[in-house]
């Protein structure tokens, strides 16, 4: 009973303090609407200094949220960007209060060392680097009263989207809101993250230059998730590295995403910086380290064969693959010029997929970047009358701008159409439904 009394506590609290200031943010907004004020970009200021002050899994899903174009005008997505997801540390106090109710009273007993300070502190949970049995491991331990935290920002997102909705129904986002919900609601689930990562472990255990820690199951519960420790640095160090390392590193984020997607119809949700670092025990072939577990999606062998489908009718200029492609994802009410406008996002993306030469992710010479394509593409879709974006959209499209801007940052140039061609070669929907099924059910997922 005190738990639940502990809980509705969390809730009120979080929900008191999101909905002062969204509240206040909405009716600055609508006296600026009556008065002939709709200045995107101030609006968005006024939002941004809503949700400034707040930290956690809300934050989280608006960063995730501005990397979906068109789900959000492009002045409210470059104003969410710049919000920090991360939330102060956990004090020496708590983080022993928290171990003890996940390991009980004598948990450091269990350590040959456990370090105060955390390493990392992220939306969710921080980090602690302890060790056992000589062995250097990271321990994830979860904010107390996070399911409540994240009921109460899910809630204050649907906000956000109603506030925006109300003058502009370009992007339907029920289903964007789903998914965003479905998923972080998965990351509070730590068991579920642990085999999550023995399921990537398998997936890519012959991929010799990619590690994927591994889980201690004796020291891990619904809360807590300890793995061994993986030491690497930030791509970005690795920005002045020569040509060739660049492309390495490039091609390798490449398979740790794209491996799982199209041979087992799995992609890791979050491409997020502070999720992968560069292991350089060898310089001339760095590693890479994939990280954190959490938001891990899952996608019948159908969905997967319509993106194939969608890069085969952009590559050969097959209309009517590309709108049965369309289908498969769950775009539907596919009028003409429906298709003409998803088709131009689609050359976009598979754009640098397309072209069999070696090349940068972003063409220096297009007449026009990302941001220019998605703006023309946002203002025919608001011509149409808008669109609903399938909910299995979000987090490939995450995946898809994500790295790519890592890919820019590395200034990385290879052969994509030539890696694209080599993945989805012999591709069989059929095999794939029976590989994904097979392992799932090892790992219990």
């Amino acid at each position: 009973m005190k738990k639940n009394k502990s809980t509705l506590t969390g809730k009120v609290k979080r929900y008191a303090k999101v909905s002062s200031k969204l509240t206040g943010a909405t009716a600055r907004i609508a006296s600026n609407k009556l008065i002939g004020k709709n200045d995107l970009n101030k609006n968005a200021d006024i939002i941004l200094n809503a949700l400034g002050g707040l930290k956690g899994p809300l934050m989280k899903a608006a960063q995730l949220l501005s990397t979906i174009p068109d789900a959000l005008p492009k002045e409210y997505a470059e104003k969410l960007q710049t919000l920090q997801a991360e939330a102060p540390p956990m004090g020496w106090f708590f983080v022993k209060r928290r171990m003890a109710s996940e390991l009980g009273k004598d948990w450091l007993k269990k350590f040959d060392s456990f370090e105060n300070n955390a390493k990392n502190a992220a939306s969710l949970g921080q980090v602690h680097k302890a060790s056992i049995k000589g062995n250097t491991i990271a321990c994830k331990l979860q904010y107390p009263d996070m399911s409540s935290t994240v009921a109460a920002d899910l809630k204050q997102l649907k906000l956000i989207f109603s506030l925006y909705g109300t003058w502009d129904k370009t992007i339907k986002t029920k289903d964007i809101y789903d998914e965003l919900s479905d998923r972080l609601k998965e990351e509070l689930d730590y068991k579920r993250e642990l085999k999550n990562m023995l399921l990537f472990y398998e997936i890519l255990k012959n991929q010799k230059y990619i590690n994927v820690p591994k889980p201690i199951k004796d020291l891990s519960t619904d809360r807590l998730l300890s793995m061994t420790w993986l030491s690497g640095e930030s791509f970005m160090k690795w920005k002045k590295s020569s040509p060739k390392i660049k492309n390495h590193l490039a091609l390798t984020l490449f398979y740790a995403w794209y491996i799982p997607f199209y041979k087992y119809g799995i992609i890791h949700g979050d491409p997020h910086p502070g999720n992968y670092q560069v292991d350089n025990t060898n310089k001339d072939k760095p590693k890479i380290n994939l990280l954190d577990f959490g938001c891990i999606r899952i996608f019948p062998a159908k969905f997967v064969k319509g993106v194939i489908d969608l890069y085969i009718a952009m590559r050969d200029n097959n209309t009517e693959l590309a709108i049965n492609a369309y289908k498969s994802w769950g775009f539907n009410d596919l009028s003409k010029d429906l298709i003409e406008v998803l088709n131009i996002w689609a050359l976009y993306i598979y754009g640098p997929l397309l072209e069999n030469k070696k090349r940068k992710i972003q063409d220096p010479k297009a007449l026009k970047n990302g941001k220019e394509v998605a703006s023309n593409v946002y203002k025919e879709l608001k011509k149409l009358g808008g669109v609903a974006p399938p909910k299995e959209f979000v987090l490939i499209d995450r995946a898809a701008v994500g790295l790519g801007s890592v890919f820019m940052h590395l200034n990385a140039e290879l052969n994509w159409h030539e890696i694209i061609e080599e993945l989805i070669e012999n591709f069989d929907e059929e095999e794939l439904d029976i590989r994904q099924k097979s392992i799932l059910k090892k790992f219990n997922l």
